[in-house]
């Protein structure tokens, strides 16, 4: 069972000030893919959860990547992504503690009112897509193929905490 993350957890965009969970969550819901950059997991499911999470850009969402490290880290680890999708630093993995995750990486819905709407840890793409789909049917939006063609196989994933 998920934790509800504090609405103190801060979270730094990649070039920008950084703000608490709550309020980057006073206007839209987050939906975020949370990667240990450190592993080579989290670089296995980059371009899937790139691909998934750009299916809603345009939703009424907040995407995001939370990266597990420096600004300049993450900024290394994300590459091009940075430019498509909003990518955070978290360096001290605030919300992966916040959330009481086990594994990364995880997908996950966070409501305005900081609950925790669905989560997936490690790629499973049959839980990953659930989230997804639950996300597209709150947003009426279209959901993304999961899993699509040069997805990974699934895997466990690794210790959320380090």
């Amino acid at each position: 069972m998920p934790t509800n993350p504090s609405g103190d957890v801060v979270l730094k965009p990649l070039g920008h000030p950084a703000h608490t969970l709550q309020e980057w969550l006073c206007t839209f819901h987050l939906a975020a893919v949370i990667l240990d950059p450190y592993t080579y997991e989290s670089a296995w499911i980059l371009e899937t959860a790139g691909r998934i999470l750009g299916n809603f850009d345009e939703a009424d969402c907040r995407v995001a990547f939370v990266v597990t490290a420096s600004e300049d880290q993450a900024t290394q680890f994300v590459g091009p992504w940075k430019e498509e999708i909003l990518c955070f630093a978290d360096p001290d993995r605030g919300l992966a503690r916040g959330l009481d995750l086990q594994a990364l990486p995880a997908f996950v819905h966070i409501a305005h009112d900081l609950q925790v709407v669905a989560l997936a840890e490690g790629w499973n793409p049959a839980e990953w897509r659930e989230v997804a789909d639950n996300l597209a049917k709150m947003m009426a939006w279209t959901e993304p193929l999961i899993p699509a063609q040069g997805d990974p196989a699934p895997f466990a994933g690794t210790p959320a905490l380090g």
